[in-house]
């Protein structure tokens, strides 16, 4: 027979009994362990329904945006591997005795596609790998990408050409699946998109987080916690398994949304203004001839950023417009010098008063991050970076964009991004579900009641608030969004206030 006790509502918001209520409140705090101006779970009790009503109906605006992330993330994870089998032939050949000058396999090259101009070069990275020669300014090649040609080392026999975008070399399978993932191919403005669900990633889950743990306290054990209650039925059964792999995935979430906002548009800004103001940016070499001091700003983007084209010259031997050109062979030579082993990309002079980059373009880890300029004219290094010599939040930036991408640990580091891509997905049908569940399984439930910031406590309110206007600032696709959703909360609710709806239901 149903009971028909007092309902209350309970951390996800569904009615409960009073009894199971007090059973998931807990026992008070002792009276000596209380702080001054306690009373009581005040505090939490105040701030829960705010929380609550937070997490919900953040849960049902963002979720469909967080679920085309997460499915799009996960074809992304495996397209690493997706994409070695797919252009096998391109990027594979037999192993040969001996590896050609870089400058013959760009003869080899550029007698294949004689159009554009060298942007850059790749040299095999390894032992049965081929050679990339990057041509800018290629007739119907999007001009963010370049187009690949790729060398057999040992032969000098060119095994094809393909479209590649970024700084890990995406070919056009990673680069469309990155392209959906980043803006849904619909440009910057289908960049908005990623950045409202990263911006949004952190407050659901850490919200979740929290209703969480405060609803399993008075069982004081990890199981209870960590793992879902297989004896519970219905919508209690779906709750504890949301809530225990949302325990485990929280981690990786929060670290895929604060990397996704490294670098956004907005957020992506401010984080980059702020790095700037703290002497925090990610240094470049200089490839200036006359002038050796090393400029600030991004060396090399994310995965998610293009690959710059600049003028390129002929590299094949030395440059038949110039005498002073020593070659690109003579140029790996110098850097090879400096201790810049593979892999590496070779990118000529942009005019006659710059040098020659020469930079290491491992993103697995250990990184190898080390570049160096060297006069055409002369083959001398005119100026060293150092990976080691990074700013700490420089580092932090690269290794986290890096294990965003699935790139700084390789295959293992791809299986945990389409784990976590698979927990959220999970996650975001099981929130569905028991908003479903809440209406009898026969209709969609109540909303949680409006108006629970009027029961947070003047002390927490007040710095809650300044914290969330400072943050909103800097996140503007947090901050809007939560400043409309307010306004609206209070603008409904002086409605039923006035419908004689007086407890702002």
């Amino acid at each position: 027979m149903p009971d028909r006790t007092t309902a209350v509502t309970t951390d996800d918001g569904s009615p409960t009994t009073a009894a199971e209520a007090a059973e998931a409140a807990g026992p008070p705090l002792a009276a000596d362990a209380r702080p001054p101006g306690w009373s009581g779970r005040k505090w939490w009790t105040g701030l829960r329904p705010l929380v609550l009503r937070l997490h919900f109906y953040a849960g049902v605006v963002v979720a469909p945006f967080l679920l085309v992330a997460a499915v799009t993330g996960l074809l992304y994870a495996a397209s690493f591997e997706a994409e070695k089998i797919v252009y096998d032939h391109e990027l594979r050949v037999p192993v040969g005795e001996r590896e050609l000058p870089v400058s013959r396999q760009i003869d080899a090259a550029r007698a294949a596609h004689p159009e554009g101009t060298i942007s850059a070069v790749r040299p095999s990275p390894e032992a049965g790998a081929t050679t990339r020669v990057l041509l800018s300014g290629v007739k119907g090649v999007d001009p963010d990408h370049t187009l690949a040609v790729f060398v057999d080392p040992y032969t000098g026999k060119v095994r094809g050409a393909l479209e590649q975008y970024g700084s890990t070399g995406a070919l056009p399978l990673r680069t469309w699946i990155d392209e959906l993932h980043r803006d849904l191919h619909l440009g910057e403005t289908g960049r908005l998109y990623s950045e409202f669900a990263a911006s949004w990633l952190w407050v659901i889950t850490g919200g979740g987080l929290v209703l969480w743990l405060a609803r399993r306290r008075t069982k004081r054990r990890l199981r209870a916690i960590a793992l879902p209650d297989r004896a519970a039925t219905g919508r209690r059964r779906t709750m504890s398994f949301h809530g225990a792999v949302g325990v485990w995935a929280a981690v990786g979430l929060f670290f895929l949304s604060a990397t996704g906002l490294t670098w956004s548009t907005y957020a992506g800004a401010s984080i980059e203004d702020l790095r700037s103001a703290i002497g925090q940016t990610t240094p470049s070499v200089s490839a200036t001839l006359d002038g050796r001091e090393r400029a600030g700003g991004e060396q090399a983007g994310g995965e998610h950023a293009g690959h710059g084209s600049m003028p390129g010259m002929d590299m094949g031997g030395e440059d038949p417009s110039s005498a002073r050109d020593v070659g690109i062979d003579a140029v790996l030579k110098a850097a090879r010098a400096e201790g810049l082993s593979n892999p590496v990309e070779i990118v000529p002079p942009a005019d006659a008063d710059t040098a020659y980059v020469v930079q290491q373009i491992q993103r697995s880890w250990p990184e190898k991050q080390d570049s160096v300029a060297v006069d055409p004219a002369t083959g001398e290094v005119t100026d060293v970076l150092r990976f080691e010599d990074y700013p700490v939040l420089a580092k932090l930036t690269r290794w986290g964009i890096d294990a965003h991408t699935g790139n700084l640990f390789g295959l293992v580091n791809q299986i945990a991004l389409g784990a976590l891509a698979l927990a959220l997905i999970f996650l975001i049908l099981w929130g569905y579900r028991m908003w479903w569940q809440r209406g009898s399984a026969s209709a969609f439930g109540r909303p949680v009641p409006r108006g629970g910031w009027q029961q947070v406590p003047p002390y927490v309110l007040v710095p809650l608030a300044a914290a969330v206007a400072v943050l909103g600032y800097f996140v503007p696709l947090l901050g809007i969004p939560l400043a409309a959703f307010w306004a609206l909360d209070i603008v409904l609710g002086e409605l039923a206030y006035r419908r004689g709806l007086r407890t702002y239901r």
